[in-house]
């Protein structure tokens, strides 16, 4: 019969993960905001077809969600973040949108893709 209190070897303790990141109350708004809008972006042009080996990745229902909450987030704030970090923001969500509407086989009537009922349509 084993003693309980006794353990087998464990394995060494993997990293310290609280002195690898900063605590999240350190982390400033805006950093936080730009670093989910940059994911989200990148998602999307994945699910578009946009990353190496791009087609096997396609997905436009996918895209056509993230896309759509990239600019809820955008749009809602701009703001909050002020023109230096919006700007690129609305810049890269603009780019998403004429992408998918480009990689659309029936592309959505101008107003009607994803996104625009926050940002407006959005045209070539």
């Amino acid at each position: 019969m084993t003693d309980a209190s006794t353990q087998p070897d464990t394995p060494e303790q993997g990293p310290d993960f609280d002195t690898m990141t900063r605590d999240i109350a350190d982390v400033p708004a805006v950093e936080v905001i730009t670093t989910v809008a940059v994911h989200l972006m990148s998602s999307a042009a994945v699910n578009l077809g946009l990353a190496e080996g791009g087609e096997q990745h396609k997905d436009l229902d996918e895209a056509r969600k993230l896309i759509t909450a990239l600019a809820g987030l955008v749009t809602a704030s701009a703001t909050e973040v002020g023109s230096y970090h919006a700007a690129p923001l609305r810049d890269g969500l603009k780019s998403l949108q004429l992408a998918f509407r480009e990689a659309s086989s029936v592309p959505d009537e101008p107003g009607q893709g994803p996104g625009e009922k926050y940002t407006g349509p959005v045209l070539g």
